[in-house]
């Protein structure tokens, strides 16, 4: 019986996906939301609409949580390549990323009492003032100069992470631009060492939600081991990019990453 058990579980783990062209799409669609992903966030406006196209008789929350299970491991690629480069505050940033973690949780559970459907059509108009905030100040993120040391940047990161961290437990949309974005103005970061310190947070709310959806199971393992892969090249791809043309680079990526999402955001919310 603990034999067949055994096969069964290889089976539901290895299977390969009903036809090689759906493997290549959707490594394809992973390894440019790692790309997008490692600069400055919004992998997901790449990798799940792909999804939903490829398997649209799938359960949503099977198809978010192979999301999950795959872009995790390009975002905690692209946090081990920035600390090579970038200076990160670990003593701030770990209680941040725990605070994202429990937050993402406490987010997670939120949603199955109360609907998002308030902040779906709310979502679109805040990142038109984000965008629009960032255009209006040119020098934005471009010198790093922290507001906070010691102590109070270590409160200031956790309330930032526990914040987008709930936020992304909710709902999801523009995680990692929120990050980016709340640590360039609050924390008195550049957009370099923004992304940089966001890729910890990100992967730290990403891994609340995996563990969820995976308790669920609602995670198609059989195709996160490939799009995980794809997933990690794009991230190092995206990661020497940014590194390479540094902070102005990443803003500009930034600009384009939060205009995709108004228009992402606008028509699920407002033309579903």
């Amino acid at each position: 019986m603990f034999l067949a058990l055994g096969f069964a579980l290889l089976r539901h783990f290895f299977t390969v996906p009903r036809s090689p062209m759906e493997l290549l799409l959707v490594c394809t669609a992973s390894l440019l939301a790692g790309f997008v992903d490692s600069i400055v966030g919004g992998g997901g406006l790449i990798l799940i609409p792909s999804l939903f196209a490829l398997f649209p008789s799938a359960p949503p929350a099977t198809l978010f949580g192979t999301n999950k299970g795959a872009s995790i491991w390009g975002t905690g690629l692209a946090t081990v390549q920035y600390s090579r480069r970038v200076t990160m505050v670990w003593r701030a940033l770990l209680p941040a990323a725990a605070a994202a973690l429990l937050a993402a949780f406490a987010g997670a559970w939120l949603v199955t009492v109360v609907s998002p459907a308030l902040l779906r059509k709310i979502l679109p108009g805040l990142l038109v003032l984000l965008l629009a905030y960032t255009l209006t100040k040119k020098d934005l993120g471009r010198a790093h100069a922290p507001r906070f040391e010691g102590h109070r940047e270590m409160v200031v990161l956790a309330a930032i992470g526990a914040l987008v961290g709930f936020y992304d437990g909710f709902f999801g949309p523009g995680t990692g631009s929120f990050f980016v974005f709340l640590l360039v103005r609050v924390a008195g970061y550049d957009f370099l060492h923004a992304s940089a310190s966001a890729k910890l947070l990100n992967t730290a709310s990403n891994l609340a939600a995996l563990v969820l959806f995976a308790w669920k199971g609602h995670v198609w393992w059989h195709l996160v081991l490939a799009m995980a892969l794809s997933n990690m090249v794009g991230s190092l791809a995206g990661t020497h990019l940014a590194l390479k043309h540094g902070t102005g680079f990443v803003r500009i990526v930034f600009m384009v990453v939060v205009a995709a999402l108004i228009a992402k955001t606008s028509w699920d919310a407002f033309l579903p």
